[in-house]
């Protein structure tokens, strides 16, 4: 029991501290969006507030990463926590929309830098064969985020008020911030932290990114189809409140009660994996996963009834963590840990401009065409962008990608 506790102590704290995170983005996002919405009364106002963060990825991911990668972790992941923290706590007294999006730019710069952040914190600091447990049960704990943010937002606002939520919100950056100041400092190493990043040296790490992809086809190739398949996903996602009501005849209440089913299959998919994960190859899990997602997109995507949509969002919840437990333990093993914020954060500026114009693109089509067409045709692709994934990684010459250990090979299944 001691060496159990003893090897889950600094995990639990890190799992703890980026759940906190997670939530406190959840509870933001709700906030934001009603303070906003209660100081302008318009429509275009809420939805400038979801351009902010694919444009800021844009001008940041872009060079972030060199950043990251010769920088300490933890003080990253603690200093931009602490920023966000004082960021949100002013944003009720900010007498202006337009300072609301300057601090919201101030934020998204903060995740920016916290996300890749994070996930190369994670590499160094979780053995190999631990890696698929916990990616697992971080993808319960964004479930859990999912689903109780929105609620504890809601709760807030009948007790107290919007500025009490966004202060709450504030507060659970700051825990964060103590608990991610508790765990190991895993770069005391390093001496490049004082490092000045120059323009050279800035396109010299993107041609290293480049030649990291030239050298490691497979490894972009799944990459990159993960990416493709977010942004297909997004962008009926994008659409899904006009669709589900004026294509499928879903009243308010009953697209509520739709979105809660969702988060239900998340938490109840995350709850599942975290007992299976070690009884299933990386494979299993990403060509399970991303199947059954693209399963549950196109069941949605020709539904005619609550009944028939509730069950496409139950199967994609459910197999959420299943895809996203199976990729980033692919990511993790296969991507060096000393470029990888390099690799993280460029891909991310190219994912974000794609999104950015494909999103547009969609938005434009669903008003020359019947939205259903647009919505099934996403579907089909992202159904057949499944398949391609699942024969890619059922090759046996990529087996050495799917190793979880030294010790022992993957169990094919």
């Amino acid at each position: 029991m001691k060496q159990i506790i003893g090897k889950w102590k600094f995990p639990a704290l890190l799992l703890t501290g980026l759940g906190l995170s997670s939530l406190g983005d959840f509870v933001y996002l709700v906030a934001i969006n009603l303070l906003v919405l209660k100081m302008t009364g318009s429509a275009a106002a809420v939805a400038a507030l979801w351009v902010v963060g694919p444009i800021t990825s844009i001008l940041v991911n872009g060079w972030s990463g060199s950043i990251i990668d010769r920088s300490n972790k933890k003080k990253i992941m603690i200093v931009t926590d602490i920023i966000r923290a004082v960021a949100v706590a002013i944003i009720p007294i900010l007498p202006s929309i337009w300072m609301i999006y300057a601090v919201l730019f101030v934020i998204n710069v903060s995740k920016s830098f916290f996300t890749p952040t994070s996930t190369t914190y994670i590499t160094v600091l979780i053995p190999k064969e631990q890696r698929k447990t916990f990616n697992s049960i971080r993808s319960l704990v964004s479930s859990g985020a999912f689903i109780t943010g929105p609620a504890i937002a809601g709760m807030l606002f009948v007790v107290g008020s919007l500025e009490i939520a966004i202060y709450s919100n504030a507060i659970l950056f700051a825990i964060s911030a103590i608990l991610i100041a508790c765990l190991p400092n895993l770069d005391s190493g390093q001496t490049q932290t004082t490092e000045k990043l120059q323009f050279k040296k800035l396109k010299e790490d993107w041609k290293e990114v480049i030649r990291f992809g030239k050298k490691e086809v497979f490894v972009m190739t799944i990459y990159f189809s993960f990416i493709v398949f977010d942004i297909f996903t997004m962008a009926m996602d994008s659409q899904e409140v006009v669709f589900t009501q004026r294509v499928i005849g879903l009243t308010e209440v009953e697209y509520s009660l739709l979105i809660s089913v969702t988060g239900i299959g998340y938490a109840a998919g995350g709850l599942l994996v975290i007992f299976i994960s070690r009884f299933l190859s990386i494979r299993t899990l990403i060509g399970t996963g991303l199947f059954m997602l693209a399963t549950g997109y196109f069941i949605y995507s020709i539904a005619s009834s609550f009944t028939i949509a509730a069950t496409g969002f139950i199967i994609l919840g459910f197999f959420f963590a299943f895809s996203n437990t199976g990729f980033t333990t692919f990511y993790q093993n296969n991507v060096p840990v000393e470029m990888m914020g390099r690799v993280t954060s460029i891909i991310s500026v190219l994912q974000s401009a794609v999104s950015v114009v494909f999103l547009l693109f969609i938005g434009i089509m669903g008003d020359l065409l019947p939205l259903r067409y647009t919505i099934v045709t996403l579907s089909v692709i992202s159904m057949v962008l499944a398949i391609i994934v699942i024969i890619l990684v059922a090759q046996k010459s990529r087996k050495v990608y799917f190793v979880e250990n030294q010790s022992q090979k993957i169990m094919e299944t």
